[in-house]
């Protein structure tokens, strides 16, 4: 996408923008569809008018936060039904072949995606241990506070087979990257390793068929690309071109279209600037306009790697270099929850829909 050196100078390239930026450079979108407004519990959320705009009131560096208000009592879903209710059923996974039940009441997951898919299944109350990670909470908050009091098991990719083994566990499941423990843990009880190289969609399938939920995963994997599609059409997704970053401890890496929010953008509709249609890469400097062209957007979805992160990217936030990008000087800037964007599973990937369905055709307010 051609982009512009600065707000100043939209008029002389408004004819290379996307549609919506476009219409809006020449003021062709009425005053009354750009400022209606809906605001729930301080924070802004749109009604059933795709052209709402949404307004936020927390902000990080200027940028707005978005997601503050997001419900997660209704995160997971009831119990799904499994594909047969009685005795084991042989499943192929990265580490081998495993004889799992065919309803597993005592689940360990050894991953946020293997936790995710549990709830997406309406499991997590059968979930008796999970891995934790790094941060704030032990699990994360998109899924529920009552998923983060499920007994620790270690960290994510340092398994305690000790305590695991106390839980008395009748299935583990979790990454691909977890082989290492594979022969502890299979010790323990029926263990299966999920690899993530073919997508999130296929990691989520190969978890929903460890629990023996293969039908219920396929339903729950078209109801998603329906309410993708139905995000996209409500947020004219296609009129629009969505930076991502991410902001590491010492770069910006900009999420190109082999991440996790590339492709749930995509299953909406929602277009990528020029630059950003290939696969993810980091951007060290935005000292020429060569360099901002490869973060700038009809707006910008903006994301922390942790405390480091977020310092490095207020550091860049608060520069001059930043703030001549065009989508800065709209005021088109959010910053969104890094465990959903930069996570995989299909809650997340719902969850990453409503900040698109309700913030694509944001302004920043103070």
């Amino acid at each position: 996408m051609p982009v512009r050196e600065s707000a100043s100078t939209r008029n002389t390239f408004a004819s290379t923008l996307s549609p919506l930026r476009y219409f809006r450079s020449v003021g062709l979108v009425s005053a009354a569809t750009l400022l209606t407004v809906g605001l729930v519990a301080g924070c802004g959320k749109t009604d059933d008018n795709s052209a709402s705009i949404v307004r936020t009131t927390t902000n990080i560096a200027g940028a707005g936060v978005v997601g503050i208000e997001r419900d997660t009592t209704k995160a997971c879903p009831l119990p799904s039904t499994p594909d047969s209710a009685a005795g084991t059923k042989t499943v192929a996974h990265a580490s081998g072949t495993s004889e799992v039940p065919a309803d597993p009441r005592r689940i360990v997951v050894l991953s946020t995606p293997a936790l995710d898919a549990a709830c997406a299944l309406g499991l997590w109350e059968r979930v008796v241990g999970a891995a934790t990670i790094a941060g704030t909470t032990p699990q994360p908050s998109y899924l529920g506070t009552g998923i983060a009091a499920i007994p620790a098991v270690g960290m994510v990719g340092s398994p305690d087979p000790a305590k695991i083994a106390e839980l008395k566990p009748d299935l583990i499941i979790g990454p691909a990257g977890d082989g290492s423990h594979y022969d502890a843990l299979k010790a323990i009880a029926p263990t299966v390793l999920v690899g993530e190289e073919n997508g999130w969609q296929a990691t989520f399938t190969g978890f929903a068929e460890a629990m023996n939920r293969k039908t219920a995963g396929a339903k729950a994997l078209d109801d998603y690309r329906a309410a993708a599609k139905d995000a996209g059409i409500a947020a004219n997704a296609a009129l629009t071109q969505a930076s991502v970053i991410r902001f590491e401890p010492k770069t910006i890496q900009v999420q190109g279209g082999n991440s996790f929010a590339a492709q749930v953008l995509g299953d909406a509709g929602v277009q990528r600037p020029g630059p950003q249609r290939g696969d993810s890469f980091d951007v060290t400097s935005l000292s020429t306009q060569a360099d901002r062209n490869r973060i700038e957007g009809d707006l910008i979805f903006l994301m922390f790697d942790g405390t480091d992160g977020l310092d490095y990217g207020k550091s860049i936030m608060k520069g001059g270099d930043w703030k001549q990008l065009a989508a800065v000087s709209d005021r088109r800037e959010f910053a969104v929850d890094d465990a959903i964007w930069h996570g995989s599973g299909i809650t997340a990937a719902r969850a990453l829909l409503d900040d698109v369905r309700n913030n694509l055709n944001g302004y920043v307010t103070d």
